[in-house]
């Protein structure tokens, strides 16, 4: 039986017979579509082989083909939607951009622009400067300078301030950043030496004191962003340290990751350290993410003191280090929001997604719900409460209150439901918990639900 079907499969030139084929052909290329059409025919011969079908038709070969060149033509970086409910989803882009930044990668991006080009003068300028007096206008700070993404601005610091000297830091704020990158490593490669003071719980003023010598270079202060030591627990506040390094002439450096530019304890959440705050306390030098709690585009910031920011820059390893075009026009239009408070809350969606009322959220929900049973009678489709995530190394001890669509049928398992939607043509992420399928409403997008009512109308179709 194996034989007579593997004689079936039909040969290239009769798969080349159809007419869909040949308009392939002429919009994707000859040898795209041919390599295809070899894998659909190899793939139903493995199907032979290993006795998993009986018999086929040449329409499910033509099929075959057409879904493995759809799947070739599709971007590898592609869209998803985020139901999963976490607003700064590390493995899914972290934040998304504001609408004012979106258009402003687009018009850079298809236009020749001033980025090294001061029209005043008509000679070269910096990059550097579209965004420099923003960031001192927002932070308080009296320079400012931006790389690639902030273990680069801790990396180019350190080297800056401190290449072959001692930062002294407590050994509690010794983080792994993500990824597997370290600070220790990070400190090590800008060929700083680490001295560890205190214990992983409890850092006194004095552990600092009794550790500085001739050869300090800087006193390093990292936030604990993405995870917190609770109890016994004790850490030298800014102020206390900045005073300790004024008075030994040794400048004093603030990682605080995460880079928040509205105090989010009066809305409700813990108190998270601003940039503001951090400037106004005295640190020399404050670096910080982009892409996290300020919601723009993957970027490093330094901001600080006017002295330090100049020897940053002058550095030759910020060449190497230095953001795009593209980067620079959505982070200056990001930056623009947060002139005016209520408008970064209203327009920068990571801000927005936070503080989205939970009224609207319920409503949101209802809707979906009803959404989704009207498109499916395979599945059963309810409301329920939950938790959304901070997410992205932000905030790790806070959750918000949220409203879910709960999913569950007779027909399909909770895993087969969500690998569906994981493979549909566009990923839906969602949570799995006891049982049932998790939509958090909290942190789709326009046009997410429609998107999510075919998934389930195609899959109980099926």
């Amino acid at each position: 039986m194996n034989k007579g079907l593997l004689r079936k499969l039909p040969k290239i030139d009769e798969l080349l017979l159809n007419e869909e084929v040949n308009k392939n052909i002429e919009e994707y290329g000859r040898n795209l579509v041919l390599d295809t059409l070899r894998e659909s025919i190899d793939a139903v011969r493995k199907q032979i082989l290993n006795g998993e079908i009986e018999d086929f038709q040449l329409e499910e070969v033509v099929s075959l083909y057409k879904s493995l060149l759809n799947r070739k033509l599709r971007p590898h970086l592609t869209k998803v939607i985020n139901g999963a409910g976490i607003v700064i989803h590390t493995n899914l882009g972290r934040s998304l951009l504001c609408e004012d930044a979106v258009k402003a990668v687009e018009m850079v991006s298809k236009s020749y622009n001033n980025l090294e080009y001061d029209l005043e003068k008509g000679a070269r300028g910096s990059r550097y400067s579209h965004i420099e007096d923003l960031l001192k206008k927002i932070t308080g700070a009296e320079g400012a300078l931006v790389v690639n993404n902030n273990a680069a601005a801790v990396m180019l610091v350190l080297n800056t301030l401190c290449e072959n000297k001692e930062a002294i830091v407590s050994r509690g704020q010794l983080v792994e950043i993500g990824g597997s990158f370290r600070i220790p490593e990070v400190m090590k490669f800008s060929r700083a030496e680490l001295v560890e003071v205190g214990t992983t719980n409890r850092t006194h003023l004095y552990d600092y004191e009794n550790n500085i010598t001739e050869n300090t270079g800087v006193l390093l202060k990292v936030h604990t962003s993405n995870f917190k030591v609770l109890g016994f627990t004790e850490e030298v506040p800014l102020e206390e340290l900045v005073e300790l390094g004024h008075k030994n002439s040794i400048p004093v450096i603030e990682d605080i990751g995460s880079g928040v530019l509205v105090d989010l304890s009066k809305y409700g959440f813990i108190y998270e350290p601003t940039v503001q705050h951090s400037i106004k306390k005295g640190a020399d030098v404050v670096t910080f993410s982009g892409d996290k709690m300020l919601g723009g585009p993957q970027a490093g910031i330094i901001v600080g003191k006017k002295e330090y920011i100049e020897k940053i820059k002058k550095n030759q390893i910020t060449r190497a280090l230095r953001i795009d075009k593209m980067t620079l026009a959505a982070l200056e239009a990001t930056l623009r929001c947060y002139l005016d408070e209520e408008e970064a809350i209203k327009k920068v969606p990571t801000l927005n997604m936070m503080l989205k009322p939970s009224e609207e959220i319920k409503r949101d929900a209802d809707r979906l719900r009803r959404k989704l049973q009207n498109a499916s009678k395979a599945f059963t489709f309810k409301v329920g409460e939950d938790r959304s995530m901070v997410g992205g190394g932000s905030m790790p001890t806070e959750t918000m209150g949220t409203y879910v669509v709960k999913v569950t049928s007779s027909k399909y398992s909770d895993k087969e439901i969500e690998n569906y939607l994981r493979g549909y043509e566009t990923p839906i992420i969602v949570r799995v918990y006891n049982g049932e399928v998790l939509i958090d409403v909290r942190t789709l997008q326009k046009g997410d639900d429609s998107v999510i009512a075919s998934a389930f109308k195609n899959m109980g179709e099926e």
